[in-house]
């Protein structure tokens, strides 16, 4: 069985989890708004996403690792 995580690692863990929650609708707002621009920068578009996967990776890795596995 995994090592489960102490209190403070979960709260490290829930603090990232928010930061890079927010990140995630930064960029969002941020690639909505120069989609609306006429002829968008197709480089800083597609880096934009790029960082916005990322940043879902990882969201959804801390999620899972807060999540306790439930056996059914």
């Amino acid at each position: 069985m995994p090592n489960p995580i102490s209190k403070e690692e979960e709260a490290a863990m829930v603090a990232e989890l928010a930061r890079l929650r927010q990140e995630h609708r930064d960029l969002d707002a941020a690639i909505s708004a120069l989609e609306l621009i006429g002829a968008p920068d197709r480089l800083q578009l597609q880096r934009l996403k790029k960082r916005k996967l990322s940043l879902k990776d990882r969201i959804s890795f801390i999620e899972d690792t807060l999540t306790p596995d439930i056996i059914a």
